[in-house]
């Protein structure tokens, strides 16, 4: 695919992750109810949320695109896309359940699907690039670590609806 050699991809992702970041920090919602909620002692402060969230975001972007170059067909392409799409829905709507709704008991639902998005991005992708399978490592990690911190605030807050 002639498109590989251009900089379309890597602009594309890079605008796919920020509008991600974008709706994802307007849907956040830091405050009374948010604040009101009792945290586990191991949470991190809310400063490390936004800079994790951009460093998750930007590998997730460069992984996409690591992939990207080692495509051979369309519909190798079209299942790249629908992966990264899926799963930017599913970022998305995990920040809608947890502050805009205010279920974090739907969100950590939720958060399953989204973990098991990153572990099927990253075996698909890995089979193109290590590369680009490790580049989407430090999102699983920290998707697990929202999601205990997800499942701590359903056990000390619940129930919730």
């Amino acid at each position: 695919m002639a498109i590989r050699a251009s900089a379309l991809p890597l602009a594309i992702a890079g605008i796919s992750a920020v509008l991600i970041a974008a709706i994802g920090g307007t849907l956040t919602d830091l405050g009374p109810w948010y604040r009101s909620l009792q945290q586990p002692s191991w949470a991190p402060p809310d400063l490390v949320f936004p800079i994790a969230w951009t460093l998750v975001l930007a590998l997730w972007a460069l992984s996409a695109v690591e992939t990207w170059r080692w495509l051979g067909t369309r519909r190798e392409a079209e299942t790249l896309i629908g992966l990264f799409a899926l799963n930017g829905f599913l970022n998305i709507s995990w920040s809608l359940l947890f502050f805009r709704l205010q279920r974090p008991d739907l969100a950590l639902i939720e958060l399953v699907f989204l973990w098991v998005s990153i572990l099927v991005m990253m075996l698909w992708c890995g089979k193109r690039s290590r590369l680009a399978a490790v580049l989407l490592l430090p999102y699983l990690l920290w998707v697990s670590t929202a999601g205990m911190l997800n499942l701590a605030v359903v056990q000390l807050n619940g129930p919730f609806g």
